[in-house]
C-alpha cells in the first residue's frame, strides 16, 4: 500500500489488513518507516522486531503485525546466509551495521523488501503458508518503485552467490501474480496526479499494480441539479424557507434573512469542491485500474473506525 504524504496510506493498510483477516485468515501488516504508525491505530503499545497478534477480525480471523527494523534485519540476513552469530552481533557493537543500512545505497530496501517476502514464503510444519495475506504499509508514491525495484539492481550486481540468489527469489515475489501494489489517493489534484504518474513508473518496471482507493471521501449534500441554482437561486425565497423551517422571523433584517449569504457562501465553496472531485474523478478513470472509495470519519479515525473502514473495503470486494 502507497501513497502521497497525507492520503492515510497506513490507515487504509491497516483497514484492508483487518478487511482480509475474515473468517479464520491470517494477515501480516507490515510497517517499514519506523513511524510505528501502525500501532497507534491499534491502540497498542509500540511494536517490536517480532510478529506480534494486534487484532482479531470478524469470523475469528485474525492480524499480525511486524516493524522491520533494517539493523535486526540485517542480522538475520548475516545469520542465515553466513552463519555469523555472536560475529554479527559485535559488528552491531562497533557500529558496523548501522554504517551498512545508512550509507549502502539500496541495502535498507533490500532489508525491508526481503524481511516482508520471507513471511510470504513462509511455511508450518504442515507446508500451509504461515500467513494467507501480508499486507506492506510501503514508502510514499514517489519512491515505490525505486523501493520494491532495488532487488532487480542488486540482483544485476551481484551474479553469483546468496545476495544474488535473495534478491532473485524476493522480485520473483513482488512481480508474481499473487502481488498487488495498491496505491491511495484523495480527490485532490496533487495527489491525483502523483498517483497517475506512480501507475506509470510501476507499469514500466513491470511492477503488478492493483487498485486506487481513494481515501476520506466527503458525503455528498447537493446533486448536480441543485447544484444549477446554487448562482441563481432568489434570495429572499431562501429567507421565507428558512423562516417557514423555523430558523427566524420572517420580517426584513430578522434572523433568517441574516443566514441567507452565509448558507449560499458555503453553497458555493461546496460547488467548486464538488466540481474539482468530479474532475479528479475522470481522471482515475482514465487511469484503467479499479477504483473504490472510503468515506471521511468526521468524528475522526480510533479503533472503531478503522473497523469501519475495514467493512467498506469488504463490501467493496478490495483484496
Amino acid at each position: 500500500m502507497s501513497g502521497k504524504g497525507g492520503t492515510g496510506k497506513t490507515t487504509v493498510a491497516a483497514a484492508l489488513a483487518l478487511a482480509l483477516a475474515e473468517e479464520g485468515k491470517r494477515t501480516l501488516l507490515v510497517e517499514v518507516e519506523g513511524r510505528q504508525g501502525i500501532a497507534q491505530l491499534f491502540e497498542t503499545q509500540a511494536l517490536p522486531y517480532e510478529e506480534r497478534k494486534i487484532a482479531v477480525a470478524p469470523g475469528g480471523g485474525e492480524v499480525f503485525a511486524l516493524a522491520i527494523d533494517p539493523e535486526l534485519a540485517l542480522l538475520d540476513y548475516l545469520q542465515m546466509f553466513y552463519k555469523l552469530g555472536s560475529a554479527g552481533r559485535a559488528l552491531r557493537k562497533l557500529g558496523a551495521i548501522d554504517f551498512a543500512t545508512t550509507i549502502a545505497p539500496g541495502v535498507r530496501d533490500v532489508l525491508l523488501t526481503g524481511k516482508a517476502c520471507e513471511a510470504v514464503r513462509r511455511k508450518d510444519r504442515g507446508g500451509r503458508f504461515v500467513y494467507d495475506y501480508v499486507v506492506m504499509d510501503a514508502p510514499p508514491t514517489g519512491r515505490i518503485t525505486r523501493f520494491l525495484n532495488v532487488n532487480d539492481e542488486v540482483a544485476g550486481l551481484a551474479k553469483i552467490g546468496p545476495i544474488h540468489n535473495q534478491a532473485q527469489a524476493v522480485m520473483r515475489v513482488l512481480k508474481s501474480p499473487e502481488t498487488a501494489v495498491h496505491l491511495v489517493t484523495l480527490l485532490e489534484e496533487m495527489p491525483v496526479q502523483e498517483t497517475a504518474d506512480g501507475i506509470a513508473e510501476l507499469r514500466a518496471a513491470r511492477l503488478p499494480v492493483g487498485r486506487v482507493i481513494v481515501n476520506m471521501v466527503r458525503p455528498q449534500v447537493l446533486d448536480a441539479a441543485d447544484l444549477e441554482l446554487v448562482g441563481s437561486v432568489s434570495r429572499p425565497a431562501v429567507a421565507r424557507s428558512l423562516s417557514s423551517a423555523g430558523l427566524g422571523g420572517a420580517r426584513r433584517g430578522g434572523h433568517a434573512e441574516r443566514l441567507v449569504e452565509p448558507l449560499l457562501a458555503q453553497a458555493e465553496e461546496y460547488a467548486e469542491r464538488y466540481t474539482l472531485e468530479t474532475e479528479q474523478r475522470a481522471v482515475l478513470a482514465e487511469l484503467d485500474v479499479p477504483l473504490h472509495e472510503l468515506p471521511l470519519l468526521a468524528e475522526g479515525m480510533d479503533l472503531a473506525g478503522l473497523y469501519a473502514l475495514a467493512r467498506k473495503l469488504r463490501g467493496q470486494g478490495v483484496s
